[in-house]
Order: C-alpha cells, then sequence, then structure tokens
C-alpha cells in the first residue's frame, strides 16, 4: 500500500511535468510556424491545463477502464471550483475585469447541461463521442473568434495576461525538441504509473476506481490548474486565474469525455449520472452565478465556502458511496 501510494504520488508528478514540457514546446514550435501569439495562447496553452486529465483518460479508455476516464473528467472540474478556485480566493480574493470571461461562463455552463444529455442513459457512445469533439471545435473557433476582437480593441485583460505567460521569443526549436522528447518518454510511463497504482490503492480500501478518479486522480491531474490560478492570484493576473479554469473546464467535457467514448463506447457506472452529474453541475452553476454578480468579486468567505464543499463531496464520497441525487 504503501509503495503503491508512492508510486502513484511520483507517476502524478511527473506526468503534470511531462504535459507541461509538451505544452512548452508545442508552444514554440507554433510560433516558429507562423501562428499568432493569441492562438497559441488560447488554444495550446489553453487545453494544456487539460492534458494530464485528457492523458490519464485515453489510457484508462484503451484498457477499458471507463470509470477511471469518465471519474478523472467529472472530478477535475469539481476540483477545479471547490478546491483550486476556493483556495486561491481563500487565499487571494479575485475579481473579474474580463467581458470575455463572462461571455465564457454561459458557454461552460451550456457544454455541462449537454454533458448531462449524453450521460442521461449510463452510457457514451460514439455518437456521444463525435458530438463531445464538435463541441470542442465550435469552441476553439468561437474563443480564438472573441479574443481577436478583444486583440484589436486592446480591452481585455484577459488577452493581455495571455499573451504575457507565452514562451520566450530568445527560446529555439532546438530547445523545443529536446523537452518535446522528454515529454514523449514521460507521458506513457507517468500514466502507467497513475492508473495501476490507484487500482491497487482502490481495491485495498474497497472503493470504486470511479471514486479514485473522482478523488485523488482528478486531484493530482488538476495540479497545472492550481499552479496557474495560485500564480496568477499572487501576480495580481486574476482573470487569467479564473479563465483558465472555465477553459479547462470545457475541454474536460468536451475532449477529455469526447475521446474515451471514440475509443471504448460501452455502459456507465449508474452513479456518474445519478450522483456525479449533479454534483458538477450544481458546482458550475455556482461557480457562473458568483462570477457574474455585480461586484464580480471572488471574496475570501465564498472560498472558504467552497473549501468546505470540497470537504463534503470528498467525505461523502467515501463515507457515503451509494448517495444519489437522481
Amino acid at each position: 500500500m504503501l509503495v503503491a501510494t508512492a508510486l502513484l504520488i511520483i507517476g502524478l508528478v511527473l506526468l503534470v511535468y511531462g504535459a507541461d514540457r509538451l505544452v512548452f514546446s508545442a508552444a514554440i514550435l507554433c510560433r516558429s510556424f507562423g501562428i499568432p501569439p493569441l492562438i497559441i495562447g488560447m488554444t495550446v496553452v489553453g487545453i494544456g491545463t487539460s492534458l494530464p486529465e485528457l492523458i490519464v483518460s485515453f489510457s484508462a479508455a484503451t484498457h477499458g477502464q471507463m470509470d477511471i476516464a469518465v471519474g478523472t473528467a467529472m472530478g477535475s472540474n469539481i476540483t477545479n471550483i471547490l478546491l483550486i478556485l476556493g483556495g486561491a480566493a481563500l487565499l487571494h480574493p479575485l475579481t473579474v475585469h474580463s467581458n470575455l470571461i463572462r461571455r465564457e461562463l454561459p458557454l461552460m455552463l451550456l457544454v455541462t447541461l449537454l454533458c448531462g444529455v449524453t450521460l442521461f442513459d449510463n452510457e457514451l457512445s460514439r455518437n456521444d463521442g463525435l458530438g463531445l469533439i464538435a463541441i470542442a471545435a465550435v469552441y476553439l473557433l468561437f474563443i480564438i473568434k472573441i479574443a481577436r476582437q478583444a486583440e484589436r480593441d486592446n480591452n481585455d485583460s484577459l488577452t493581455r495576461e495571455q499573451l504575457a505567460e507565452l514562451p520566450r521569443d530568445d527560446v529555439g526549436n532546438t530547445v523545443a525538441f529536446l523537452w518535446l522528447a522528454v515529454a514523449l518518454i514521460l507521458l506513457p510511463m507517468s500514466t502507467r504509473m497513475v492508473i495501476d497504482n490507484a487500482t491497487v490503492i482502490a481495491d485495498y480500501f474497497g472503493v470504486s476506481e470511479l471514486v479514485i478518479g473522482l478523488t485523488i486522480i482528478s486531484v493530482g491531474t488538476s495540479l497545472p490548474e492550481l499552479a496557474t490560478v495560485i500564480a496568477g492570484a499572487l501576480k495580481g493576473e486574476d482573470d487569467i486565474a479564473v479563465g483558465n479554469l472555465i477553459g479547462s473546464n470545457i475541454y474536460n467535457i468536451a475532449i477529455v469525455l469526447g475521446i474515451p467514448a471514440l475509443i471504448h463506447p460501452g455502459t456507465l457506472d449508474t452513479a456518474i449520472f445519478a450522483r456525479d452529474y449533479w454534483v458538477m453541475l450544481g458546482v458550475s452553476a455556482l461557480f457562473t452565478l458568483i462570477c457574474l454578480q455585480r461586484s464580480r468579486r471572488i471574496g475570501r468567505l465564498a472560498g472558504a465556502l467552497l473549501l468546505c464543499g470540497f470537504i463534503v463531496w470528498v467525505g461523502m464520497l467515501y463515507m457515503f458511496p451509494s448517495v444519489t441525487f437522481w
């Protein structure tokens, strides 16, 4: 058990580091092909925060472990809002200035509602997967369009903060290819470490792989979001902190759920829709209401309540795993 726990932690650290290096190298290579920095920031770097979840869900789906794949995607969305946003707001109250974020929030809620439509029958089909991937493509096109408009008007803080986070111009393709090679070695190795040892821990505690995916794996794969949000909050870049969470939640549903549906369609654990989906929908709606309020401020009280919600949710999963809301 101790060995499995240690290997799981090491695997999560390597997974997150490998994903970060993959995004870093991809951003440099895209720049060398003449892709505008704003598009790199809003797509490559934006998707990069969901890359650990995507890699885990892809690997789990190829081995028929759909509960881990789906649990990781949904658990990451819940973790992003309750744990990461709550912890960041408790550390440093956040204020949403960007109109771009206020346009994305209803989209996140809409995508979450559409997710419920795909999970209603406790099954993920290839048609569901195609629909979710199509949503991801539409979202990418939409976000690029409105980001370009904001860049032309030079009046949106999120686009300015995204551009400031890109790799320096003096980093060349040789460095990018070296980091790409490192990432391609680390990612498959670390992913199997995470999934195999998470399964051992689930067996030891007598809980389902779904619960492990919803909690331990989802928290571990959300480390990039945690680092981005805390760094943004400490630097006063509140919009990039909140904006990355919104984008990550949309990608987690549209891509991290969509790709496993294409790889291994089939029946899901009934608790996914009857319990976990409603928690994800509820916290997403709460996130939207908090950010769209007139003050646009996420204060320490809201952060403390979100963190308490995370503790209650995790406690419920382990102490009352049979509880459902549908």
